[in-house]
């Protein structure tokens, strides 16, 4: 048998330390990759047309499966191509695996045009990177990397893969390396946070990361209602999940006004497997810290630390005979007229299936979402967490890899949708069961919004066109067409009760171009 080069020792370690799919969008620098997959027929390879759409669904996949995806990419114009996306899975302490292919040992002092420091463009990740220097190496590296992108709470790991490395003959598989368990959390921050938690004053709990899984939420709930203390998951949770027979839990405003109405009066602010609350933008006049003054806030488990236990240790000592408050089945009215802000967020609650994964991208357009499918079937919501958008398609698509026998439900803001809309092909090509509802509204609606709240002047003609996506119009329905996924257009609720039926109940990846009035 002969010894198997660096780019087979590379996928073969990645395949026995669990990492099976490998989301890729490669250069030269990558064909020895790409070649060593038929030699490892276990790895999939997924082509993504942009690098933006390989991360994102190296992202979604990950939420879902809980374990890591590998992406390829070329060069660090490549990396960079897929950073929005990787700043999103770091936000959301997301498991990935990144290879990125570079110039050979000996080629790159010759500055050729695609050099670049890569090392630089990674190190903005604050995750871990390292360069292979030999195809001995890069078994033991590969093991390092999966270990490294799973250490708690999860990370993004780099591992540089020069040309001449990859190709090289006398490459090592290497064995599974066992990544960090979650930290536990100390004795005293359990008794001081039930302290305040069976104090005089009112407390507001904020979960985050495993706390928004079925057991935190149980947890929170009976804490919750033991006590009275208010509970919210964070503002923009990795995964959440929902729906009947679950605790619901509100999330934390995305405006700061709607943070200072959820937390009027609180004198006491505990998070737990999160961050406390600030601003997510700067504005005249206005305070960047949420937490509302005087009160005090208190850590129960840090982000990386095993917060449901430490939940559950907490409920044990404030709601030891406590049970949680369970969400009844209810859903809305299938409604009936033109599609409004208001109206096509009954459609999703009244139609959305059993074990739905829902990919939130619909911004302004989806602010009372989570009231409509409060009480529909139990489902999991993937949320934009760095704020970076062109995530939604990108996470669609690898949610629905990780989960091929679950709906999954693309809910897309028009503007954000051509950040990345090429991932329409990468779920046509893979058949994969995605349907997507682009809500058209024809504007940056959310930068309206912006341009009022940070105290600039009203904008005129000029500034108005730069926040507006009408000129020309968009049609949704030709673009996914031409990249082979099935499309309709829907102007009234009947219309998208109708199609959004039609596209989940028959297999492969569907667009339903949902045309709704903009907020402002």
């Amino acid at each position: 048998m002969t010894e198997p080069n660096g780019a087979q020792s590379l996928i073969r370690t990645l395949v026995d330390a669990g990492v099976d799919v490998c989301f890729a969008n490669p250069g030269t620098s990558e064909m020895h990759f790409v070649a060593a997959l038929d030699s490892v027929p276990e790895m999939r390879g997924v082509l993504g047309l942009f690098e933006g759409v390989v991360t994102g669904a190296a992202d979604g996949y990950a939420r879902i499966a809980g374990k890591p995806a590998a992406t390829l990419l070329h060069l660090g114009p490549g990396l960079g191509n897929g950073l929005a996306n990787l700043h999103n899975a770091r936000r959301a302490h997301t498991p990935v695996v990144n290879v990125i292919g570079d110039h050979a040992t000996y080629h790159k002092r010759y500055d050729a045009p695609l050099e670049s420091d890569i090392e630089a463009v990674a190190g903005s990740l604050e995750g871990w990177v390292r360069r292979s220097e030999s195809p001995g190496d890069i078994g033991a590296d590969a093991a390092a990397a999966v270990a490294a992108a799973q250490d708690a709470p999860g990370r993004v790991a780099t591992l540089i893969l020069p040309a001449d490395v990859s190709w090289g003959e006398g490459g090592r598989v290497a064995a599974p390396v066992a990544p960090r368990a979650p930290r536990p959390v100390e004795e005293t921050a359990v008794k001081n946070v039930a302290e305040a938690l069976t104090g005089d004053e009112p407390v507001a709990l904020l979960i985050g990361g495993g706390a928004c899984f079925e057991a935190g939420l149980r947890a929170a709930s009976r804490i919750a209602a033991a006590t009275g203390a208010k509970v919210f998951a964070e503002t923009f949770p990795a995964r959440l999940e929902r729906g009947a027979g679950l605790p619901s839990i509100e999330r934390l405003g995305y405006l700061a006004e709607q943070v200072a109405y959820q937390l009027d009066g609180v004198k006491h602010v505990i998070v737990a497997g999160t961050k406390a609350p600030v601003s997510f933008f700067a504005y005249p006049g206005k305070p960047s810290d949420l937490v509302p003054e005087g009160a005090r806030v208190h850590t129960l488990a840090e982000v990386g630390e095993d917060v449901v236990t430490a939940l559950n240790d907490v409920a044990e000592l404030v709601a030891a005979d406590t049970e949680p408050v369970l969400q009844e089945p209810s859903r809305p009215a299938v409604p009936s007229g033109p599609l409004t802000t208001q109206n096509w967020v009954e459609v999703i609650g009244a139609l959305l299936p059993e074990r739905a994964i829902i990919a939130d991208e619909a911004n302004t357009s989806g602010l009372l979402l989570p009231a409509a499918t409060a009480g529909a079937p139990r489902h999991d919501v993937l949320t934009l967490t760095g704020g970076a958008i062109g995530y939604g398609m990108p996470v669609a698509t690898g949610a629905a890899i990780a989960a091929p026998d679950r709906p999954v439900l693309n809910l897309q803001s028009d503007g954000s949708a051509l950040y990345t809309i090429s991932a329409l092909w990468t779920q046509a090509r893979e058949n994969l069961n995605v349907t997507t509802v682009v809500l058209n509204n024809h504007a940056y609606a959310i930068l309206r919004l912006e341009l009022q709240r940070v105290g600039a002047e009203s904008g005129g003609d000029r500034a108005n066109a730069l926040l507006d996506l009408s000129r020309p119009d968009m049609d949704f329905v030709k673009i996914a067409e031409g990249m082979g996924v099935p499309a309709t257009r829907a102007t009234t609720a009947e219309e998208l009760s109708e199609q959004l039926a039609r596209a989940l109940a028959e297999p492969g990846p569907h667009l339903i171009d949902a045309v709704v009035p903009p907020l402002l």
